[in-house]
């Protein structure tokens, strides 16, 4: 998007763009920043602040998940935007590795076979970003229910 457009959409001008942000990439970078801050830090913060056994803070993260569909459609955008932009995919790289650690020393705490440590981290991330790309039906089960018998399985 041009800056012009991009201060109008914003009701600014273009001048008062340049007052906030030296340019373009500025702001795509503050934007990513905070995506960050947001995806990560924040909701390992939330997460932690609860206390408990790591089963209770993963029960956290997926209920939180479960909250809200805001984190995951912005999740989603820059998924989709790293496709075209190597930095934006670096940046991806780096949160998805920081979840993954995060998730690793949770389930580390009670699974203590590494590749079932890795399993469960990669069914956590896969069934977060992709339960929102599948439209089928689930039986006599709702989609809640499947998703509570999954992550029933993931903390046994």
């Amino acid at each position: 998007m041009r800056i012009e457009l991009l201060a109008q959409t914003l009701g600014v001008t273009r001048g008062g763009f340049y007052w906030y942000f030296e340019d373009r990439g500025a702001l795509l970078g503050e934007m990513l920043d905070r995506w960050e801050q947001a995806a990560f830090a924040e909701v390992v913060e939330r997460i932690e602040q609860g206390g408990g056994d790591a089963r209770k803070k993963l029960a956290r993260l997926f209920a939180l998940a479960g909250e809200s569909d805001e984190l995951l459609r912005i999740d989603l955008a820059v998924r989709d935007w790293s496709r075209r932009d190597p930095a934006v995919a670096e940046r991806l790289r780096r949160v998805d590795n920081r979840r993954m650690e995060y998730l690793r020393s949770q389930f580390g705490e009670f699974c203590k076979d590494g590749d079932e440590v890795e399993a469960r981290c990669m069914l956590v991330s896969s069934l977060w970003i992709g339960s929102h790309f599948i439209a089928a039906d689930h039986g006599p089960r709702s989609r809640a229910e499947v998703m509570d018998l999954a992550v029933k399985r993931l903390l046994a």
